[in-house]
């Protein structure tokens, strides 16, 4: 299996901070759902940022299907924000058009099938519709694309149970074994089952990259016990206060 994302060194460094990422190396093959795993603050949407071509690295190297972070990886990667950047003026069906002039890949038809079986009103106002059904809406438009790599930065935080089944359903149905999904989140119990590997982020370094079913025939344990390990918080001292 071919490595279609390639990261070499990649630092990124904001404006009198700490490195956001620090030296990051790993490579994504094609094919996988792949989690990139990490608490708030560990990097993941940087380094999202700079494989959309958001983000310019500080230092080190990005390639894409072979190609240099540009006009050509923008044709087929599909990115998915941790927030809502669409206009509220804007009808369902005005994002839909938005996106199918957009997009050479975009697929209208699978889009609009997804939201008249979710009884989403393309008709309605982007500010009318409730945060689930916005969330629900934005990740159909993303996933509607036939990109080669899709983006998701915490797909499924704020939304409730119900929403966040969706979301990983339309997720496995939607994307093609040529394709790699790269899912940013916090919420491993929730994420865990659609996942074939694993990226533990720990203060803009990765501190282990695996396939998940080895982590549990090794260690015995689940992807989201390994995280509380790899995170776990330690007081000052050793002992927490009574």
């Amino acid at each position: 299996m071919n490595d279609f994302v390639v990261c070499s060194g990649l630092t990124k460094i904001y404006r009198g901070t700490t490195p956001a990422l620090d030296h990051v190396d790993f490579s994504l093959p094609s094919g996988k759902i792949i989690g990139l795993l990490g608490p708030n603050g560990s990097g993941k949407t940087t380094l999202l940022k700079i494989l959309t071509g958001l983000l310019r690295p500080t230092a080190g190297s990005v390639q894409i299907c072979g190609m240099e972070i540009g006009v050509g990886t923008k044709a087929v990667v599909s990115y998915l924000p941790d927030k809502m950047y669409y206009a509220g003026w804007m009808k369902g069906k005005d994002l839909i058009n938005l996106f199918a002039d957009f997009y050479a890949d975009f697929r209208k038809d699978r889009a609009v099938a997804m939201c008249n079986a979710l009884a989403i009103d393309l008709n309605m106002k982007v500010k009318a519709m409730s945060k689930g059904t916005q969330e629900k809406l934005q990740l159909i438009l993303v996933m509607s694309r036939e990109a080669k790599l899709y983006l998701l930065d915490e797909p499924i935080a704020g939304v409730d149970p119900a929403a966040r089944e969706f979301i990983l359903r339309t997720i496995l149905a939607n994307y093609s074994p040529e394709s790699t999904v790269l899912i940013s989140t916090h919420l491993i119990a929730d994420v865990e089952p659609v996942l074939d590997e694993a990226v533990f982020l720990k203060e803009g370094r990765i501190v282990r990259y695996d396939s998940v079913d080895h982590i549990r025939e090794t260690e015995g344990k689940s992807v989201d016990e390994v995280f509380r390990e790899i995170f776990r918080t330690v007081p000052i001292g050793g002992v927490w206060p009574c």
